[in-house]
């Protein structure tokens, strides 16, 4: 393609990043998937940053009567006409995810094999479908969430811990709601699209057990309270497993995932004149140590043109890790742009964007952040130690002082996380 003709970098990231959150809406993945209707009820459940917008696609495509209840992140619900739409908290579970949660499980009771049930869960389910096993509180259940996720811990180290805190989670949701056909459309936030991690699987077979989750606390040393830790000792009351014959009932369909995302991205940096390269859907690990391997790429595309030649675009998504040491706002995009700046020491020719496809950063207001060569330069100028904000895991404070935030706004889907590395051709 000629030079006059190619995307600059600047216009290009937040393409790439639209892109990747409109590969997967509901309204693009879900319509196709949808079983047929039954002979009796159809009772819709779900939970996630995306379920409120699944359950108006289902709306509008289901030709019979629809009856259920969905919950969702604060400020992501979608209004539906016969669904109810229950808003909660997340990341930490609160009030309302408890009372939705009850509300769900009570909606799948006292239903026969002539019914169905269609439940809706994408990423952020985990928080927001909280009712805690027996002998737990909701404030039990806080405390641990608030440790697991300044930890540093793996989501899917998180959620076999969840699970093993839940009446609900874990595939106990589809034991109660035999005997009625369940089908369950996913779209999926988590490495390796495993549909027992994705919103901790709810209805689907749970293959780890008390054991992993007392090795997951002893890991990274969270402090329990003691009723959490009398739970994981006594040990009662499992997890359904895989083979279960109580989730026999029971299907699972992910309509959205990650790589598809990344995918679509590609089409675009491809139409836009550059070489994509997608790195993998799933990578995982600290934040900053993610950041130091994509400079490296990007280091050795500029000097020898290795592994695709300049001008190209590094694709990645998957769930990388923050263990917060500091006290500064910000979550793992903002994160991974800062250390990757940092890493890349203002090579030129190199931009980036760091987002997560929710459009919610960690707890905060942005959905990543975007750097350019300059990035390091700007920020000394006006006062900003790039070092001491990653150091005090403020890459919000830092990317909000340079006005390079992306504020995108809830995006009603979640693929987790996304990021792309543009490499510009030689001036």
């Amino acid at each position: 393609m000629p030079k006059s003709k190619r995307l600059s970098p600047q216009v290009l990231l937040p393409r790439l990043f639209a892109a990747a959150v409109a590969a997967a809406q509901a309204e693009q993945v879900l319509p196709a998937q949808l079983p047929p209707p039954p002979k009796g009820r159809t009772v819709v459940i779900g939970a996630g940053k995306a379920s409120a917008a699944m359950a108006k696609v289902l709306e509008d495509h289901w030709s019979g009567p629809l009856t259920g209840c969905v919950v969702t992140r604060y400020g992501h619900a979608v209004p539906c006409q016969q669904i109810e739409i229950i808003e909660a908290a997340h990341p930490v579970p609160d009030a309302a995810g408890e009372h939705a949660a009850r509300r769900i499980l009570t909606a799948v009771q006292g239903l026969t094999a002539d019914d169905l049930v269609i439940a809706l869960f994408s990423g952020g389910g985990s928080a927001l479908l909280s009712v805690p096993a027996p002998g737990l509180s909701l404030a039990d259940k806080q405390r641990v969430n608030q440790a697991l996720l300044k930890s540093g811990a793996t989501i899917e180290e998180i959620n076999a811990v969840r699970k093993h805190l839940s009446a609900i989670k874990g595939g106990r949701l589809a034991v109660a709601a035999a005997p009625a056909p369940l089908c369950t459309l996913l779209i999926s936030d988590v490495p390796g699209d495993d549909p027992a991690v994705i919103a901790s699987g709810p209805t689907v077979a749970d293959p780890s057990c008390f054991a992993d989750a007392q090795a997951i606390i002893a890991k990274y040393a969270i402090e329990l309270p003691n009723a959490v830790a009398q739970h994981l000792r006594q040990a009662v009351d499992e997890t359904p497993k895989p083979g279960d014959p109580r989730l026999a009932h029971a299907l699972t369909r992910i309509v959205a995932t990650p790589q598809q995302s990344l995918e679509a991205a590609a089409v675009v940096a491809r139409q836009a004149g550059y070489t994509p390269l997608i790195l993998g859907d799933s990578l995982e690990g600290e934040a900053r140590d993610v950041a130091l391997v994509h400079a490296g790429i990007a280091r050795q595309i500029r000097r020898y043109g290795q592994p695709v030649p300049a001008p190209c675009v590094l694709l990645s998504g998957g769930e990388t890790t923050v263990t917060v040491r500091g006290r500064g706002r910000g979550g793992r995009n903002t994160e991974f742009a800062l250390a990757l700046a940092l890493a890349l020491r203002g090579l030129p020719g190199v931009y980036a964007i760091a987002c997560d496809t929710d459009g919610i950063d960690g707890t905060e207001d942005n959905a990543g952040a975007m750097i350019d060569p300059d990035t390091l330069v700007r920020a000394e100028q006006r006062g900003l130690k790039a070092a001491h904000y990653l150091a005090d895991n403020n890459g919000y404070g830092f990317f909000s002082g340079l006005n390079n935030l992306v504020i995108s706004g809830p995006t009603l889907t979640n693929v987790n996380d996304f990021r792309a590395v543009v490499i510009a051709g030689q001036p």
